[in-house]
């Protein structure tokens, strides 16, 4: 009775012992997940801001181009209708062939149309690339997800191969957080 009494007791303990092995493998990948949530919604938070930079350039370089065609109507109405002659006529149409520069080229305040256009695409840019982080770590999300519930199965039901491939998904998923983290594509 004592053998196996003491085969039942170490049963337990390798139990007991293999169980605290799975709730830290729980712990590391809960913490992981939370670590990649939190990432992946300060990148949608970048997403959405960069996309409202390009709405509101695109919205500005469109108050340029109606200002910079009012100022091309106005200089080619005065030019059909006034005096070639008058001095007063040929300032007024220097002024808004000017106007017309200013309004496509202003290098001074950046706020030229091909200033704006540049800003503006720019600004897409960032918003493609951090779209492209967020999808990764949206993507290590779900797999350490996965990866949480496959070891708590292990516990429920001890089989060991859910464990390695909890382990397995979970390298798979820190690779996405890596990929998302630095960039890559």
């Amino acid at each position: 009775m004592s053998e196996a009494t003491e085969h039942l007791e170490h049963a337990e303990h390798a139990h007991a012992s293999g169980n605290k092995k799975l709730a830290l493998l729980i712990a590391i990948l809960a913490l992981v997940l939370a670590v990649t949530e939190t990432l992946s919604k300060s990148y949608q938070t970048e997403v959405i801001l960069k996309h409202q930079e390009a709405a509101n350039l695109w919205a500005f370089f469109q108050a340029k181009s109606i200002r910079g065609n009012s100022a091309q109507l106005a200089k080619t109405q005065l030019s059909l209708l006034g005096d070639a002659k008058d001095e007063r006529v040929r300032a007024a149409i220097a002024k808004l062939d000017d106007a017309v520069a200013h309004y496509d080229d202003d290098e001074k305040s950046g706020e030229g149309k091909k200033q704006l256009a540049h800003k503006a695409r720019d600004a897409e840019h960032e918003a493609h690339a951090y779209m492209e982080k967020y999808e990764k770590l949206e993507m290590a999300a779900g797999m350490l997800q996965v990866a949480i519930v496959l070891a708590s199965a292990t516990i429920i039901t001890a089989v060991g191969m859910l464990a390695w491939l909890s382990m397995g998904i979970g390298v798979v998923a820190l690779g996405f957080v890596a990929m998302g983290i630095i960039g890559a594509v």
